[in-house]
């Protein structure tokens, strides 16, 4: 029991990091739709492997691998979309959010036995392996490398696009990079709090964080630490309470940042 608890704190603290960068990010740049549709149309890929393994069809066709490839494949479309038709964003990725988790549901009715969803959408933090951990790991020094590494230009894509441009940054790779990367957090996070409750997590902190932070560099950091409060707290609770880690983390999140919400809106009329 110790080392699942010991996985489960490494795995709070792999994850806020990425909780932190990537939600700062998706929420400076409102994408959090984007995202949601990201981590809703994974269902799709672990739905189409669970049938395909358990049935023999595709034995080597794991839930990890089809997640992988339903997330890359949902962040492609949006990014397409995103840049060469803005007038159909809204609707695709609303397509892209309802017909992944369609697909998931189908194949898993239609898979032999009983196959529980519940564990992929909502998660279980005490669950996670190794290989688990060594994945969030990998993907945290590369976030940090990259962020650390094209700041400026992450800076100015994020509040300026077309001043971005106009100064020679590739403001469309930043974008498609950073997709894929949500694409890839999504997966590997899927584990931690679900697919449900990834795109709270990945706004939740950051929105809290962002009534203190006066920078992007900032908010991040705060978003992090939120973050981290956040997942440690919830392990606890829910370990306490025997009830799902997930659901704790992200009510105990939400209830913190509408308190920090309710603290400025008084604050700001008491100055008006």
């Amino acid at each position: 029991m110790t080392d699942i608890l010991l996985n489960a704190v490494i795995a709070s603290i792999l994850s806020a990091i990425l909780f932190g960068i990537l939600g700062s990010l998706v929420s400076v740049r409102r994408i959090a739709s984007l995202a949601g549709a990201i981590s809703h149309a994974v269902l799709g890929g672990i739905g189409m492997a669970v049938f395909f393994s358990v049935s023999g069809r595709i034995p080597f066709f794991t839930p990890l691998a089809g997640a992988f490839l339903f997330a890359i494949l949902s962040a492609l479309i949006i990014f397409f979309v995103s840049t060469k038709s803005k007038q159909r964003e809204d609707t695709v990725i609303n397509a892209v959010w309802a017909i992944g988790m369609s697909i998931g549901v189908l194949f898993m009715a239609k898979t032999p036995g009983y196959t529980d969803p519940s564990s992929y959408l909502f998660g279980n933090i005490l669950l996670i392996t190794k290989m688990d951990l060594l994945l969030l790991a990998i993907l945290d020094l590369i976030v940090l490398f990259l962020a650390w590494l094209f700041y400026p230009q992450i800076l100015s894509a994020s509040f300026d696009e077309s001043f971005a441009r106009v100064r020679g940054v590739k403001t469309e790779l930043v974008f498609f990079v950073l997709l894929i990367i949500i694409a890839i957090s999504v997966v590997l996070l899927q584990t931690f709090v679900g697919l449900v409750m990834v795109i709270a997590m990945l706004t939740l902190p950051s929105g809290t964080a962002s009534y203190m932070a006066k920078s992007l560099s900032s908010m991040m950091v705060f978003a992090s630490i939120f973050s981290l409060l956040f997942s440690l707290s919830g392990l606890a609770l829910s370990w306490t309470l025997d009830l799902p880690s997930g659901a704790v983390t992200v009510v105990f999140a939400g209830f913190v940042f509408l308190l920090f919400t309710l603290f400025h809106f008084i604050s700001k009329k008491r100055r008006t």
